[in-house]
Formats: C-alpha cells, structure tokens, sequence
C-alpha cells in the first residue's frame, strides 16, 4: 500500500491564515493567539493536553483522536521547531515541546542551516536542508511503511503542494478573520484542480475541509 503525506488538523482563519508575525519564543505562533484557533480541538475529549476529565465527544474529537493513526514520521519547517533563524547559535534548544515530544516518531526538519540530531524519549529529530521529494524520501523509509505527517508551518505545506506530494489534506477553518499573517490560501478551491473537497461543519463552529488527491 502507497505511503500517504498526510497535513492533519492543520487550522487556519476563516481568510486563511495559519500564523502571526513576529514569532518570538514567548509567541510560537507570532501575533495570532493559538488558542483562539485550537479552541476547538481542546475542547474534545481527546486533547492530549486535557487535565481535568470531561470535553466533547463527536466530530472534533474523532479528528483529534486520529492525529496519530498510522503515522510514521513528520515533515516540518524549522520555525514549527523553533524561532531561531540563521545559523543555530545554541544547540541546547531543543524545540517549544520539552523532553517529551508529542509526535513519537522520527522528525525531519527543514533548515538551511545543518545540526546534529538528536533524540528525546522517543522521537528523534534530524535536520536537512533538502528538497521536499528527498526529504519525503527520507521520511518514507524512516517510517517503516506508515504514512507520513506534513506538521506544518504554513510555508511547508505551500512548498510541498507546489511540488504535488501531498495525498491528504485535513484543514480546519475556524470562524474567525485574522487579517495578516501566513495565509495558506486566498480561498480552498485553489487546490480543486489536483484535489477532491468534502466540507463538514461541525457543532463547535470550525468547519473540516477533507481534500484527497484525484
């Protein structure tokens, strides 16, 4: 069976957009305040994040729930790592997420400028800096036949759709207008000449957009 690249849960604005500007260590996502996206999936039952018992069961918690299913290794941009740019000047950070990592898995981690990997608990991240058919081809075979997750940011996914490798994309709209920002579209049916769209809106007010290739 093909290794699918996968973009899952990724959120964005109702006009598109997926992160602020100005992305700080204080703010990962830059001016746009992350909970006001996410607001939907740490509202479910499933929010891996979740310390006190209860949220919702349903269609929010069903796509939580399948973050991970079948998930061999990510792709991600180096500022979904980090807000360093240029050369690494300390290599003591080590990403926004602690010893514990979520994603359990290999990571590769585009940068123009390389680094050792290195491991924590169980996911080792390793850096390159080549293009996105190599860097899927590594990710493939560090998968051991699972599919493989492109994490984002915004400039990845762009990249990776304008080099056609991505099979599926799972994309929530949430009902808000960001006005600046990293825009991952103008508008959905951009993608509808390489892909199929289902648009499912949910109770909570975000709408899921389900793309796969034709």
């Amino acid at each position: 069976m093909t290794q699918l690249l996968r973009v899952q849960n990724f959120n964005v604005s109702r006009d598109g957009i997926g992160a602020g500007e100005d992305q700080t260590l204080e703010r990962p996502f830059g001016h746009v305040d992350p909970g006001r996206l996410f607001a939907w999936a740490g509202a479910t039952a499933s929010w891996p994040m979740r310390t006190d018992p209860g949220g919702s069961r349903g269609l929010d918690d069903y796509f939580t729930r399948d973050y991970s299913r079948n998930i061999g290794a990510e792709i991600m941009g180096r500022n979904k790592f980090g807000p360093q740019r240029g050369p690494w000047q300390d290599h003591t950070w080590q990403g926004w997420w602690g010893d514990e990592p979520p994603f359990h898995t290999p990571v590769f981690v585009l940068t123009h400028h390389q680094r050792p990997s290195f491991t924590l608990s169980d996911t080792t991240f390793h850096f390159t800096a080549a293009d996105p058919a190599t860097v899927l081809e590594q990710a493939r075979e560090a998968a051991g036949g699972k599919d493989v997750r492109l994490g984002g940011g915004v400039t990845t996914i762009r990249r990776f759709l304008e080099a056609d490798l991505v099979d599926t994309l799972h994309v929530v709209v949430s009902p808000l207008e960001l006005g600046t920002g990293l825009r991952l579209w103008e508008s959905p049916d951009e993608l509808l000449d390489r892909f199929h769209l289902d648009v499912v809106p949910s109770p909570s007010g975000v709408t899921h957009h389900l793309f796969w290739r034709k």
